[in-house]
This record gives C-alpha cells, structure tokens and sequence, in this order.
C-alpha cells in the first residue's frame, strides 16, 4: 500500500465522487436487505394464516380472511418489486460516481506520466526501452484504475455489506450467524488462491502472446530477408514454438479456471446446509421461524459475492501496488537539466566551449575530451572526424540535450546552465543524425516545432532543401501523409525535410548533423549552395565524415577520439599536410572512382 500513496492526492482531488459512491453504496445495500426481511414477513404470515384460515372452513369469515391475506402478499410481492429497482437505480449511481472517477484519475494519471516522460534527460531513455516506457503509461495505468475502480467499488461495498447483514443477523440469532459465516472466511481464501494462479497464469499467456505478436511482426517486416535467403520454413517452424507455447500456457489456465466457480459452489451450499441444520434446531427449540431461515438464505447469498470479490479485490490490489510501484521508479526520477536562472535574451550566437569533456553515463564512454573552441557570431564551424570521435556528442551538449561533465559552454558569454532551456531549443535548428519524421503531412512536419507558418515560407524551407520538385510529384502534393517514420520517402528524401524542418523555424544558431549522407553529390552541392545563403548571419555548426560539406564553413575543426587535433580553413589545414589533408585525399580519390 505504500506504493499507491502516490494515489491519494487523485482521490482527494476526486473526493465528491467517492463520498457520493459511498453514500449511494450504503443506500443500495439498505434497499438490498429489506427484501429479504420482507420474505421473512411474507413466509411467517402464510404459516400463521394457514393454520387460522383453515379453522373457519365453510364460513364468510374465510372468504374475508383469504381477501386480506392475499392483498397483503401482494403488497409484499410489490414492495420487494420496488426495493429491487430502488437498489438497481443507487447500483447505476454508484458505478457512475466511481468508476467515473477512476476513468478520470486514469486519465490524468497517464497525462502526468507523459508529461513527466518529456522533462526527463536524454540518458533516461538511453537507459530504458520504449517499450518498458509504453507498459507503465498503458497497462500498468490500467491495474491501477482496476485498484481505484472496481477493486475499490466492491472493497466499499463488503465493507458496508458486512456492517449491515451482520449486525441484523447476530440480533436476529448469534449461533447461527457463527454457522453461517463460518465457511466464507475458507470461501475468500480459496478464491483468492485461485484467483492470485489465474492471474499469474493469465499474465503468462500475455507475455507469450506479445512475444508471438513480436515474431510475427518482426518475421513480416523481414519478409524479403526470410525470403531472399530460403528461410521459410525455418520461420514457420520458430512460429510453431511459439503458438504451441502458447497454447500449453492457454491450457493449463483453463485446468486453473475449472476449479473456480466448483470451489464457490461447494463452499456456498455448505453455508446454506449449516443455515437450515442448524435453524431447524433453533425453530424446534422456538428461537426462530421458517421465516427467518429463508431470510438467513437469503443473507448468505447477499454475502456470496462481495466475499467470493474480497480474494479478487486483494489480487487487483497486489497487481496495482506492483504496478503504481513500476510507475513511481520513473516518476520519482528528476531531470538535470534544469535551469535557476531561466533567462531569456536576445540571442546573438556567439559560442564559447572552455575545456569541455563528456562521459555517457550509461555506457563509460567518453566522448569529448579538453575541448575548447570560440566561434563568433554569425560565423559557421565544420566539425570532422570519424565515426565514435565525439561529434554528435557536441550537437547534443550545444542543444543541452546533455549537460558537459566537465567545463562550460557559453552562448553570448553566459553559462548555458543559466539560460531558460525551453527558449534555448528555440533558439536553435537541429538536424541529427537519425533522422525522425512523424505520421503526418509534409507541411506540418515541416513546420514543427513553430505556431504555425504561412504556406509560403513552407515551400521557401523545403525549396532551399531541394525537395520543392519531389514533393509536387506527389498526388496530394503538401497534405501527402508519410507513413511510420516517414517511411513514404527515401532516405535522402527524409533527410531534405528534416533540414527544411531546422531551417524552417528561422533560428539563430544552425546545427547540421551529418544531415547529407544519404544524398547524391549532385543534391549535396545544391542543398549546399542553399545552405551558403541561408547561413549568412546565422552562428552553424556543420558536423559531418565529408568533406565537401567542411568546405562550406567558415573554419573547419578536426576531432579525433574526443580531441581537437586541427583547426583552420580549408586552405590552411591542406598546407598543415595533416589529418584533414589525409581525409581529404581519400575521399577525393573514392569521388573519382566513383
């Protein structure tokens, strides 16, 4: 219970919802017992007028006699009719007080969660999977509601049940009410038992049918690999493992499920023996009337449910701890990046790294190492290198999608710790590496990330992507959806929209990840020579293994396992006869071959 603490604040929030539930919860089960107390009446009435109906056999009296009697079991049968619909109208309302307001506290429990989701660091989801992030904001939420719904619901319900039918029963007759009760405490011990090994095996067969769900998916996806490599049957045979695992799992449920409602059944006539053994006793010694039996029998089956739901509800109250417990591990995991300061100006671009160094928490690796650089205003910077020498590292820091472990950036001479990190990203067009583009149209993932933008600064962006021609080839031309992922269009094609994206939004300082690779020389020279433009006055940072792209920048940096090894202009860095020279040589010879 610890764990679900965290709900109590939705429940005070919600507070009218479960007072009304409960209110109406009590009233529900007052017009549930009067019936049975109207039975007794009813039942005790018929014995005692049998015996002097029959006395006045063949007189006028008894035609009187049999009038009233039936008026009054008519009375009775109506009245039971009114307190059985009484009881279904408070029903209605107890439902639509709390498990209405366990919908809203699902509600808001997944957008709190979501919302927490997005102020958590890049090492967070470096850490764990999305779809460990996806089971605590979707079937984890759902135990819980069943904890904050129903479990709650009928939790209120044997609670209230129990005050009631009890309290009437011991002062109606305290040794048979000890007969009667004396198999449910084994009745909810039972069913929970059971319950706990359906759910565990329910939860088997879930975990099955994800993984089935996940090869077949995967097999599909892969589907000219399996085929291109005569890997068919070898596929078909895996997927054999898997449903025949499943189908063992669905069986031995069902042997578990067989045992339910026999061990409820069993259990409940045992009650209702011991109520008429034991009751007859009590009517040959005058305790009681056959009318108070039937009404025991009654009581008994009023308390059949809310016991046989006690061993349910504790399970649901387990699997929601269990779960509110998953979802606490994330929630109560704060961002580092965070500001105290949050200021906001003017930004003019001027970059500043002092001693710089990086190390991936997750991993140990370290990226950057004693990295310095100046770059002015306006001005724009190639970073080079090869693969694993800290150059994307350096597009994250800069967006303080990560902060350095040691030194300081600055933007204008202020630490980038100080700055409001929301309008920072603002401030900024990023193109990374992997490039992601969401299931909507082309012109709203263009303008992402901005209030909206006139049609005619869409084109303009995708123009000086070199995408302009591509697009209205498309039957729908802007409003053409992609698919997942932006899987309608090519490789280079994606990375054309992601860089109309970034420069779309106008920002101050321009960061181009490797954003070329996937296109042709031809392109490349076109987006470049776009780029040269719209780079003039705008702080950039080109990141890129090619060249040609370096040579579009102001000053070209060379990183080498985190280091700086060369820094200068084209021309200068081929008179140094050193690494960029090498790279450049190689890449001028794989061009000519080409």
């Amino acid at each position: 219970m610890k764990a679900l603490a965290y709900l109590n604040h939705y429940l005070v929030k919600y507070k009218w919802y479960l007072i009304l539930g409960t209110l109406f919860t009590i009233i529900s089960n007052l017009f549930g017992i009067i019936p049975a107390q109207l039975v007794r009446y009813a039942l005790d009435l018929v014995g005692e007028t049998l015996d002097i109906y029959y006395l006045f056999d063949g007189s006028t009296i008894q035609s009187e006699m049999y009038d009233v009697f039936t008026s009054t079991i008519l009375l009775y049968g109506l009245m039971i009719l009114a307190m059985a619909l009484l009881k279904g109208f408070f029903l209605f309302l107890v439902r639509q007080t709390i498990i209405v307001m366990s919908r809203h506290i699902e509600y808001d429990l997944k957008n709190d969660i979501y919302e927490h989701y997005q102020t958590l660091p890049m090492s967070f989801y470096r850490q764990h999977n999305t779809g460990d992030l996806m089971a605590r904001i979707s079937e984890d939420v759902s135990k819980v509601r069943m904890y904050v719904g129903p479990a709650l619901m009928y939790g209120i319900n044997l609670i209230v049940l129990f005050i009631l039918v009890i309290s009437y029963m011991v002062s109606v007759n305290a040794k048979l009410t000890f007969y009667v009760l004396l198999p449910l405490p084994l009745l909810s011990v039972s069913i929970y038992v059971v319950n706990s090994m359906i759910i565990r095996r329910s939860e088997e067969i879930q975990r099955q049918l994800s993984n089935m769900s996940t090869y077949v998916q995967e097999a599909f996806s892969g589907i000219r690999v399996i085929k291109a490599f005569v890997q068919e049957k070898y596929s078909f045979l895996n997927f054999q493992k898997e449903t025949e695992d499943f189908k063992n799992k669905s069986l031995n449920l069902t042997k578990v499920d067989a045992l339910f409602f026999p061990i409820i059944m069993l259990l409940v006539g045992l009650s209702n023996v011991l109520v008429i053994y034991v009751g007859g006793q009590e009517i040959i010694n005058g305790n009681l009337t056959p009318g108070n039996i039937t009404e025991f029998i009654l009581y008994v089956n009023m308390l059949t449910w809310p016991v046989m739901a006690l061993g349910w509800t504790t399970s649901q109250i387990q699997r929601a701890a269990a779960s509110q417990a998953r979802i606490n591990e994330y929630l109560e995991q704060k961002t580092t990046i965070s500001s105290e300061k949050k200021l906001k100006p003017a930004i003019e671009g001027a970059l500043r790294f002092e001693n710089v160094g990086f190390l991936y928490p997750d991993s140990g690796i370290r990226a950057l190492q004693k990295f310095t650089l100046d770059v002015k205003p306006g001005e724009s910077i190639a970073v080079l290198g090869t693969t694993g020498s800290g150059k994307s590292t350096l597009a994250n820091l800069i967006c303080r999608l990560y902060d350095p472990t040691e030194g300081t950036i600055y933007l204008d001479g202020v630490p980038l710790k100080e700055y409001d990190v929301r309008y920072l990203r603002k401030q900024m067009g990023y193109v990374p590496q992997d490039v992601f583009l969401f299931s909507d149209t082309i012109a709203n993932n263009v303008q992402f990330g901005t209030d909206g933008l006139p049609h005619a600064k869409i084109e303009q962006a995708v123009k000086d992507a070199d995408l302009l021609a591509n697009i209205q080839e498309f039957p729908h031309g802007f409003d053409t959806r992609l698919g997942e992922r932006g899987v309608t269009l090519s490789g280079g094609q994606k990375q054309r929209l992601s860089i109309a994206r970034a420069i779309a939004r106008d920002p101050k300082i321009l960061i181009l990840d490797d954003c070329l690779s996937a296109v042709d020389t031809n392109t490349e020279n076109i987006i470049l020579n776009n780029l040269k433009r719209i780079m003039q006055d705008r702080t950039s940072v080109i990141i890129s293994h090619r060249v040609s792209s370096a040579k579009l920048a102001d000053r070209i940096v060379m990183l080498d396992d985190g280091y700086i090894v060369e820094e200068g202009t084209h021309d200068e860095l081929i008179e140094k006869d050193g690494a960029y020279k090498e790279l450049y040589e190689k890449q001028l010879v794989v061009e000519e071959e080409i």
